[in-house]
């Protein structure tokens, strides 16, 4: 039997066991962040009184993101995920959500399709480990400490559809010294922020404009030389996958970007580099 109850900040041990156990590069920091910005939208499931799944959401005013739906390995094929997913968009319904989107692993997406949510973009996961560069990057990338930090939200919201400044004042503040932006005439054009991971740092959000864009990755793979890297680029990004590709990255996996209820989609030339599966 299947029950469904909030998840609890005592429980964020089961969320690191379960995207472990499936391989992700969560940490508990991703964990806690969830239930911190959404805590009355995260979910476990329950079979028979075991603890077997979790969902989590992140309302961002009309729109909402699903993440982190993971399901215990040897307990799927009984109906959990879908339970969960049912349980997840009743809660974003009655929050009144007009916009619900999330990033779908292959082993998700045939599900999601049959809930309502329709496909909108690939990103392409790379991966690999940064060699050493020759040059050094840009002197126009700068700390964001030098940076207005409500302007940078705004051009988030911009090329996003969507506001997302809580999401981005928790990241600033856990990784602050891994915030880069580019100004140019006194007006910001784009930034990056990183941040640890189970099995890699993470690198993104990077919101930018075709200038800035390929400043902010050089400068990411300069800082991170030596270190394992993920970064999920839109396939229709060329120039972000080439500089990936130059630097020795690889696809590790697509994920498809989708979206249910009211269309929105992101200004994809703007997006060189997502915030991951998370948050879109």
């Amino acid at each position: 039997m299947i029950r469904i109850r909030p998840l609890i900040a005592a429980e964020l041990a089961l969320g690191l066991h379960l995207s472990r156990q499936a391989g992700w590069n969560q940490i508990e920091a991703d964990w806690r962040r969830a239930l911190d910005l959404q805590p009355n939208g995260c979910f476990v499931a329950e079979w028979n009184g075991t603890p077997a799944g979790t969902a989590t959401t992140c309302i961002f005013g009309p729109v909402a993101w699903i993440a982190m739906v993971l399901v215990e390995e040897s307990l799927r094929g009984r109906g959990i995920g879908a339970a969960l997913m049912h349980q997840v968009l009743d809660f974003l319904d009655q929050s009144g959500v007009a916009t619900v989107r999330l990033d779908a692993t292959s082993l998700g997406q045939p599900l999601y399709k049959r809930l309502g949510f329709v496909e909108q973009f690939r990103l392409a996961r790379y991966e690999g480990t940064l060699a050493p560069m020759l040059l050094s990057p840009s002197a126009r990338v700068e700390v964001v400490a030098s940076c207005d930090r409500e302007a940078l939200a705004a051009l988030d919201e911009s090329a996003t559809r969507t506001n997302r400044r809580k999401l981005l004042d928790r990241l600033f503040g856990e990784q602050m010294d891994s915030v880069r932006c580019v100004q140019q005439d006194n007006r910001l054009t784009g930034f990056l922020t990183s941040r640890p991971g189970a099995k890699a740092t993470f690198l993104g959000p990077c919101i930018a404009s075709t200038e800035a864009g390929p400043l902010l990755l050089v400068d990411a793979c300069h800082r991170h030389a030596g270190q394992r890297v993920f970064i999920d680029l839109p396939e229709t990004n060329e120039a972000a996958i080439r500089l990936a590709e130059t630097h020795g990255l690889t696809v590790q996996r697509y994920l498809t970007r989708m979206c249910r209820g009211a269309p929105v989609c992101e200004q994809v030339p703007w997006l060189w580099a997502s915030s991951g599966p998370e948050k879109g």
